[in-house]
């Protein structure tokens, strides 16, 4: 089968399609799928460059997230059957992450632990469903398994035209939040604000945490005024202090991440002086899965698909993530 390989760590120029790759069985207690569709995250990015700890095994198929069709069941494996339309959680009970500590996505053909499968939706389809696990599931974690976002709400998205970025400005929206979308480009803004962003900020332009100021006034340590009451922040390193500062007396910061470093400059004065909140979200569950594929299949939700890609070019729709040239996912059909 065709899959995309990556075979040490480096540069995206590590990553090949290879067209000999063997189609995994069905061991006991798994499934294979035939992939319908994968997609990228930013993690991906990380897979290929390495991470301190992370041991991966080479070659690795890359790419977390996919759905697809069981092809073959087998032995043990109850209630899945061939023909079955699925939605895979990326994370294997006892090994780790697929496309990272076991082959992935991006292939032509997967082989999936039964308890890794969730029923797809006649109308969902595997684009839609492949856009969701990762940069979805940690937006839905984040915002609604924590209640941590009420209509009315002043929610400051940073780092907004990405995966998780744009799945927060929709779940905020459908909390009845109001939206502020910080990205790094007037076209994306425009993007974000077709999408249903109330406010955009280009933050290569404007300071985000002066514009709240000069928008809803300076935070004031013993009323309510100023400032607002949410800032999603996974990007971390010099972003940090001043989403601090943005926040209103009592405020909440939202950490899933920190693409731009993780030991950020504090200053511990606003957090007691102001109240607020820190809380950090990880990963996501299967209830979170679930949920989203009822909102797609209501018609509630529709994932920001920045382009769909044949298997061929994948690397190449890797390599606008790690350059931050898309607006929402970039989704893979092999």
């Amino acid at each position: 089968m065709r899959a995309l390989q990556l075979s040490a760590h480096g540069t995206l120029d590590q990553l090949r399609v290879v067209t000999d790759k063997p189609v995994p069985g069905a061991d006991p207690g798994h499934v294979v799928v035939r992939v319908g569709a994968s997609s990228f995250n930013y993690h991906d990015v990380f897979t290929v460059h390495g991470m301190p700890g992370i041991k991966v095994p080479f070659p690795v198929v890359i790419g977390l997230d996919l759905a697809g069709t069981v092809v073959a069941v087998g032995e043990g494996v109850v209630g899945w059957q061939a023909g079955d339309r699925v939605l895979v959680n990326p994370l294997k009970p006892g090994v780790g992450l697929m496309g990272e500590m076991t082959d992935g996505g991006m292939a032509e053909y997967a082989r999936v632990d039964a308890a890794q499968l969730i029923a797809l939706p006649d109308a969902v389809s595997f684009e839609q469903a492949a856009a969701l696990p990762v940069a979805y599931g940690t937006a839905h974690r984040m915002l609604i398994t924590h209640n941590t976002v009420k209509a009315g709400d002043r929610v400051l998205v940073l780092g907004a035209s990405g995966g998780v970025g744009t799945a927060t400005v929709l779940l905020a929206k459908l909390l009845g939040a109001e939206v502020i979308a910080a990205a790094g480009s007037a076209e994306k803004g425009e993007r974000l604000l077709a999408l249903g962003a109330d406010h955009v900020i280009n933050y290569n332009e404007v300071d985000f945490s002066r514009w709240v100021i000069e928008r809803y006034g300076k935070p004031q340590r013993r009323t309510d005024d100023g400032g607002v009451e949410v800032v999603v922040n996974f990007t971390g390193g010099d972003t940090w202090l001043p989403s601090i500062k943005s926040l209103k007396r009592g405020g909440t910061l939202l950490v899933c991440g920190a693409t731009a470093g993780h030991a950020p400059q504090e200053d511990l004065r606003y957090v007691w002086s102001f109240e607020l909140n820190i809380k950090g979200s990880n990963s996501f569950y299967k209830d979170n899965l679930e949920a989203l594929l009822q909102l797609v299949a209501d018609g509630k939700l529709d994932p920001v698909i920045d382009r769909v890609l044949p298997l061929e070019q994948a690397a190449e729709g890797l390599a606008l993530i790690r350059d931050r040239a898309v607006l929402g996912k970039i989704v893979v059909t092999p």
